[in-house]
């Protein structure tokens, strides 16, 4: 029992840190080479959003690296340094993959509706289910790791919903970029190459809670036994 828990460990954590090379080095690439349009990840936003009516979202610089996000509460993206200011293929997908987001809140998108309900609840999940876990598999008490995989399911639920929603808003970004040829055919090939790597360290993310969803299973069964 124990061989297949510690399997099903190092497997989560091979696949996260695979998918976060893979993006890291994909990234990479692409903040190196420019668009040809010299325009900056600001500037791509603000295009595309003027261009579909969304006058009314803002666009502002957050720290960090990769910590790029639309909020939908305040109707903010917010681009992180080297996205706000590049003028890269990298910081042209980024931006574009953003405003992405905003055009899925504006027509409604059923996943990210779906998203946004399960939010709350998804942040409880996160701390209480690790508590009860602990607490369970410490000092024995099988019902706490039983609830303790109930919400880790639901953690895995809002990961699942995420899906679509990301893989979706990188095929908007696509769209508008070449829609309104932000960028050449070339440099759209690069942006779909590393809008994909983004996308897999989502897909990356559903498979290791699936795993770690197993493995508490597995010790709950053992202690049930």
């Amino acid at each position: 029992m124990y061989t297949e828990e510690l399997f099903l460990i190092l497997a989560g954590l091979l696949l996260t840190i695979a998918a976060q090379i893979y993006v890291s080095v994909s990234f990479a690439k692409y903040k190196k080479i420019n668009n040809s349009r010299g325009l900056s990840g600001f500037e791509v936003a603000k295009e595309i959003l003027d261009n579909n009516g969304l006058n009314n979202i803002y666009v502002t610089e957050t720290t960090g690296v990769l910590a790029d996000h639309y909020d939908s509460t305040r109707k903010v993206i917010k681009l992180s340094t080297d996205i706000f200011h590049g003028t890269t293929i990298a910081a042209a997908s980024v931006a574009a993959h953003e405003v992405g987001h905003a055009i899925q809140d504006k027509e409604g998108y059923s996943f990210m509706r779906i998203r946004a309900a399960l939010f709350p609840l998804v942040k409880f999940s996160s701390y209480a289910g690790y508590f009860a876990i602990l607490i369970g598999v410490l000092f024995g008490p099988s019902d706490l790791i039983a609830i303790g995989i109930g919400l880790e399911i639901i953690i895995l639920l809002f990961q699942m919903v995420t899906l679509p929603v990301e893989f979706d808003a990188s095929k908007r970004a696509k769209e508008e970029l070449k829609k309104y040829n932000l960028v050449t055919d070339k440099e759209l090939q690069g942006s779909d190459r590393m809008l994909k790597a983004a996308a897999y360290t989502y897909v990356a993310s559903v498979l290791t809670t699936l795993l770690q969803v197993i493995r508490l299973i597995l010790i709950y069964g053992n202690r049930r036994d």
